[in-house]
């Protein structure tokens, strides 16, 4: 599968109206592939954070009372982070929110398709950048449960070397799974 057929297939329109309903926090994130064997860009976040330390994620964050909508949101986040500038026109689809369970953010995913990156360097938020092979990466899905996790009825894993990627950023893969399993 080449990022021509990858575009194809999760480009969507996109919804930038923000919706504050007062219990949920609003973020957003950047899901990058990129490359001739495509590749997905994700985190690992510092051990020093208060909320999800540690974990693998998208680069992204919190809404901010600045940000015109979620996508502004995603794409100061992204730069902050790790230094990528994507512009809004390279935006070529979103998923479906989804909701972190133990601290409350409601994470809008957009999906950015892109031929290369640039040279990315983290801030102090983020321990590590992760290169991970799509396919390969996608195939690795399991719907097991995990043990922390008992009471999460829709719990699924990814692995990638010695990384568990869980939770939110297991949700939006497997939303990306679902749609690229139709061509695969």
């Amino acid at each position: 599968m080449n990022l021509v057929e990858i575009r194809s297939c999760l480009s969507s329109d996109l919804s930038l109206k923000l919706k504050l309903d007062g219990t949920t926090k609003p973020s957003s994130v950047l899901v990058v592939i990129y490359g001739l064997e495509p590749k997905i860009l994700m985190t690992k976040k510092s051990e020093i954070l208060k909320l999800h330390a540690g974990e693998i994620s998208f680069p992204g964050g919190k809404w901010d009372e600045k940000d015109k909508d979620l996508l502004e949101t995603a794409i100061r986040e992204t730069r902050e982070e790790i230094n990528l500038e994507i512009k809004p026109e390279q935006i070529m689809g979103q998923l479906k929110p989804v909701t972190t369970r133990n601290s409350g953010y409601m994470i809008t995913p957009f999906i950015a398709v892109i031929d290369n990156l640039s040279i990315l360097k983290q801030n102090l938020e983020i321990d590590t950048i992760l290169h991970i092979p799509l396919i390969p990466f996608l195939k690795t899905l399991a719907d097991d449960k995990d043990p922390n996790h008992q009471s999460i009825e829709e719990m699924h894993t990814f692995n990638f070397k010695d990384y568990l990627v869980w939770g939110a950023s297991a949700r939006i893969l497997k939303q990306i799974f679902d749609i690229l399993k139709k061509i695969t």
